[in-house]
């Protein structure tokens, strides 16, 4: 069983200093925080001991609808897309700033959500938040058309305009990076937006909303609706108004995204959807740095990564040691509170995925897998 940080009387050991206060639990359209159309509201629990966290606006459709409204006049009528691309890389160069400046409050939400490490968060994830701001910042005022030689007495020329309204779709396993990956460069190029965060994790995103006005981002071009896929998502996937569509997340419901796109008004698709993704480690290999990567493969983040080492095929003659060193190291893999720098795994996003990944594990061994170690819950609360 690997290493695990305890109290005692079978409850992980929880570490609260750093959970900020719960400050956006709100739509944010057209640059105000909102209620949804209908009032409802929804809880994200912390995974790390079950409770609930915060209870956030739960938006469906008419919310959407809504928010696209807000894009729509800020992309047709408003200065974002007509702003020189300069002046767009300045304000993304302060909202870059910004986050920075509110690092720890954006790791410790990412956290309190979704069981990231709070010390990854400030080391990793939020620091990539901002330099995606500051490179595609840089990006704004380089965005350039092309002469082309015609075949006959004609000039021709590509021109490269913002696409419209970006619905973006993203998951709950890097919050504050996947909203930065699918927002910094539709902003560079001059688009608007609407962003529905996973309903596991939709704290981050709604902070990070509030730091886009105090940077100056002008309303309506980042709207953020938090609420669930069969009705935020879905929403925006058919959207005759959006005109582009980022989804990040299973391909199942990236099937059904790009249907709804293509029976709406044909709108633009980006998908990025799941894997299955095996290391394969041959007989010459240093066997402590390729156990070492082994590990690292499908442990980082919890496993919830969606190009994680997840096979893991080695060569017969060195198979025993392999197995021998990985199972050690496994072993010794400490798990626990997120907010503990001790600690090198936190708890699995939500309830759902926990009990998927145990099911996993029966299942491997009812179909004749060994279990070399672990496959029991850690404490008895929290996932």
């Amino acid at each position: 069983m690997a290493e695990h940080h305890g109290n005692g009387n079978g409850s992980l050991k929880t570490y609260d200093d750093h959970v900020p206060e719960i400050k956006f639990t709100k739509l944010f359209i057209n640059g105000e925080f909102v209620d949804s159309v209908k009032g409802r509201t929804f809880e994200t629990i912390d995974p790390r001991n079950g409770e609930v966290t915060a209870r956030v606006a739960e938006g469906d459709e008419e919310d959407v609808d809504l928010a696209v409204k807000a894009a729509r006049q800020a992309f047709d009528h408003g200065p974002w897309p007509r702003m020189p691309g300069y002046q767009r890389g300045r304000i993304m160069l302060k909202f870059a700033d910004l986050i920075d400046e509110n690092m720890d409050e954006l790791a410790a939400l990412d956290t309190i959500d979704a069981g990231k490490l709070f010390s990854v968060g400030k080391a990793q994830d939020i620091p990539t938040a901002t330099k995606l701001l500051r490179y595609y910042a840089g990006a704004a005022d380089k965005i350039h058309g092309e002469v082309l030689k015609m075949s006959s007495e004609l000039h021709g020329y590509m021109l490269r305009e913002p696409v419209g309204v970006v619905g973006h779709i993203i998951p709950w396993n890097f919050p504050t990076g996947m909203f930065f990956m699918k927002v910094a460069p539709a902003l560079a190029a001059g688009c608007t937006m609407v962003m529905k965060p996973a309903e596991q994790t939709p704290l981050s995103a709604l902070f990070s909303a509030h730091l886009a006005k105090k940077a100056g981002v002008p309303n309506g071009v980042i709207n953020v609706v938090t609420g669930f896929g069969p009705t935020a998502g879905a929403a925006i996937s058919s959207h005759m108004d959006i005109d582009m569509v980022s989804f990040t997340g299973s391909t199942e419901v990236g099937r059904m995204v790009m249907q709804a796109a293509a029976t709406s008004n044909l709108k633009q698709v980006l998908l990025e959807l799941g894997g299955k993704s095996p290391l394969i480690v041959f007989d010459d290999a240093d066997i402590d740095t390729a156990t070492d990567l082994a590990l690292a493969c499908i442990v980082y983040n919890k496993g919830e990564v969606c190009v994680a080492g997840s096979r893991v095929y080695v060569q017969e003659a060195i198979y025993e040691v392999f197995e021998k060193k990985l199972v050690a190291k496994a072993k010794a893999w400490s798990v626990g509170d997120p907010f503990d720098p001790n600690v090198r795994q936190g708890p699995q996003v939500d309830k759902k995925q926990f009990e998927k990944i145990l099911s996993y594990i029966e299942h491997g061994k009812r179909e004749g897998a060994m279990l070399l170690t672990g496959g029991a819950p850690l404490g008895t609360k929290g996932n």
